[in-house]
């Protein structure tokens, strides 16, 4: 094959493995063989609208086998892949569609009145709406046409464009927690990489049965999950979205092996009536990531005989950056492991000299999974990296053994009388506290010191817990000038679809002293 990229991966795997179950979603399974000409003749159909080599095809809809058959065709065609986040409004949809240039939207129903509304906003000139061209806006409109009639028109012969592993594959607009998102450049290479590296240490089977709830928008879904899944030729179940309940079910029904959340659906899970009688019996790998995971929670798995594999990544780096596997679970408990194996990961401090065990530095990567820039800022590309290293922004400490611990973002470190303060530390002392649910740490003004910390806490449901028993739980375990001055309750943290807390809203509600 000419095409050394992802477009080719589902004619790769249907020519060892045409007959097995690739991609299972409501109620119906996709073989390899099938996906693979799924993917052709949409790929042809594509090209029957305009798209060529480097064009944008964007994708904005839930879970469904139809993004990975975007993904693969853009793929195919030597394209790039923009994955929407379905969360986002309309004004912010508008803004990564225009700033990548996409010139083809696929796009799900749910999002069709969204889609109406910005199409004299953006670029695009073809429109691709999963039930047909719609009545939304998009009846008989320029540029509208139908997903299935594009499958059904494209051409079964092979597609096979040179595509190399330098190749621009996809752009992923970053969380976006400060400021606009910007899009990192992933090629194929990366993404290919950084899978190899999610099979050498997650240890893949070939009959791995994923359950994929975690949203595909995501690169931990998408690139820690469900692709190295179909790369080493398991099955992918797609939900559209999450219910704990329904994850129960399909656990049992399909015998799923891995799993990938964010703690609030590990959570959500773990409370549901059927949680104490449900068939686990096949789960093997539950890798979480996004935020903490509070020791409760770990405790809650525990006793049902499982334990969660925890890691450390970004959408620069595909993500995967390190990992902690399951046999240092409990003896690096807190750690985010070591870097994956094909992966270069340092400490530094100011001069970008390694730090010593024990003190706290920022994290840098280099590696083949490591992106080549953000999209249209050649500027900030630069300023990302140093001496071929990307800079993370994320403060660490690393033990005698090489270990990792992520201590906090940089820019959200507290400098309280000259100290400084990493508030992911004192958040993870107070989780031990089993009536916290959740907690932020932020810094607010002080006469004094100039800035001490507030927590921010979410309390288990029917407990009675006070600012004094938050404050009690971290005494003796910190330094005093580490311990917040106040705590304030809430129903909730704000969070961004990747699950990551958003301190800019937090500081905005509860950062006024």
């Amino acid at each position: 094959m000419h095409n050394e990229g992802l477009g080719s991966w589902p004619a790769r795997r249907a020519r060892k493995t045409p007959q097995r179950p690739a991609l299972i979603h409501d109620g119906r399974t996709f073989t390899y063989a099938e996906l693979d000409d799924r993917v052709t003749r949409l790929a042809h159909g594509l090209r029957s609208l305009g798209v060529r080599r480097g064009d944008r095809v964007a994708y904005l809809g839930a879970n469904h086998p139809s993004f990975l058959e975007t993904l693969f065709a853009a793929g195919a065609l030597g394209a790039v892949f923009v994955p929407l986040n379905t969360r986002l409004a309309a004004p912010e949809i508008a803004y990564q569609l225009a700033d990548s240039g996409t010139s083809a939207l696929v796009y799900g129903p749910a999002h069709a009145d969204l889609v109406a509304g910005i199409r004299d906003q953006v670029p695009v000139r073809s429109y691709v709406a999963l039930d047909g061209p719609g009545t939304h806006g998009g009846h008989g409109a320029q540029g509208a046409h139908g997903y299935a009639d594009l499958l059904a028109g494209g051409g079964a012969e092979p597609v096979d464009e040179p595509v190399s592993a330098d190749d621009l594959c996809m752009i992923m607009y970053t969380s976006g927690t400060t400021g606009r998102p910007k899009g990192a450049m992933l090629t194929h290479g990366n993404i290919t990489w950084n899978a190899v590296n999610v099979l050498i240490d997650h240890d893949l089977l070939a009959d791995e049965v994923a359950l994929v709830s975690a949203p595909l928008f995501h690169t931990a879904g998408l690139n820690m999950l469900t692709l190295p899944v179909l790369l080493k030729g398991g099955r992918c179940v797609l939900v559209g979205a999450f219910d704990a309940d329904a994850t129960l079910d399909l656990i049992e029904r399909h015998r799923v092996s891995f799993m990938f959340g964010v703690p609030a659906m590990f959570q959500q899970v773990a409370r549901s009536p059927r949680w104490e009688g449900a068939d686990l019996s096949s789960l093997r790998l539950l890798t979480c990531g996004g935020a903490p995971v509070p020791p409760t929670l770990i405790a809650a798995y525990g006793e049902r005989g499982l334990t969660f594999l925890q890691g450390y990544g970004m959408t620069e780096a595909s993500p995967g950056v390190l990992f902690l596997d399951a046999g240092h679970a409990v003896s690096k408990a807190g750690s985010a492991g070591v870097q994956h194996f094909f992966s270069d990961v340092r400490v530094v401090d100011s001069s970008f000299d390694d730090v010593p065990p024990g003190e706290t530095g920022e994290v840098v990567v280099r590696g083949p999974h490591v992106f080549r820039g953000y999209w249209g800022l050649p500027r900030e590309s630069a300023a990302a990296f140093t001496d071929g290293w990307f800079r993370s922004g994320d403060a660490a400490r690393v033990d005698e053994d090489g270990y990792a611990y992520i201590v906090d973002r940089i820019k959200d470190m507290i400098i309280s009388g000259g100290e400084n303060i990493y508030p992911a530390e004192v958040e993870h002392a107070i989780l031990t506290h089993p009536d916290v649910l959740e907690c932020a740490v932020i810094g607010v003004p002080d006469d004094k010191w100039g800035e001490v910390g507030r927590a921010v806490v979410v309390a288990r449901p029917g407990s009675d817990l006070t600012a004094d028993g938050v404050l009690a739980a971290v005494a003796g375990r910190l330094a005093p000038y580490k311990i917040p001055k106040s705590v304030v309750f809430t129903d909730r943290l704000p969070r961004n679809a990747a699950g990551k807390l958003l301190k800019r809203p937090l500081r905005t509600d509860h950062g006024t002293a």
